[in-house]
């Protein structure tokens, strides 16, 4: 069963932060890691952000994003584009309002296309949208409470 990853762990892999060798462990385990473009654009507009505030160098940020696309390329990582179907299925995922269930909005687009695309694993370091996703009958893993 494919695991998703979401930007919160997905930039880890690049940047060296307390998570990072959990995460790398966790990844390695697995025969499939689904990355969605919205994890890749959301982890393209967070490196540029570090080049704009200048926290890296704009050969830097490139380099990275050269990575991110090798990595994608490579086993055991899948990128799969956002279901034309996303805002309309995360809607629905609010409109419940169910109090445990909120989160950020695009975490709630990163929920909505696991549900879109039939996936049930979780990888993220995000505790509202760990809480929405369980709300949702997801598994979640979150590298830290290991």
């Amino acid at each position: 069963m494919a695991l998703y990853i979401d930007t919160s762990c997905f930039l880890k892999l690049f940047f060296l932060e307390p998570e990072t060798s959990r995460i790398g462990e966790l990844v390695s385990g697995e025969a499939r890691v689904v990355v969605s473009t919205l994890t890749r654009l959301e982890a393209a507009s967070q490196i540029h952000g570090r080049v704009a505030s200048r926290v890296l160098s704009r050969n830097r940020g490139l380099t990275l994003l050269r990575r991110i696309d090798e990595m994608l390329e490579a086993e055991p990582y899948e990128l799969v584009f956002c279901p034309a179907s996303v805002i309309e299925v995360a809607e629905a995922q609010v409109r419940t309002l169910a109090r445990p269930a909120h989160c950020r909005t695009l975490d709630r687009l990163h929920l909505a296309t696991m549900q879109a695309l039939g996936l049930q694993r979780l990888l993220t370091n995000d505790d509202r949208q760990a809480t929405a996703a369980r709300a949702l009958g997801f598994e979640v893993n979150l590298p830290r409470e290991h």
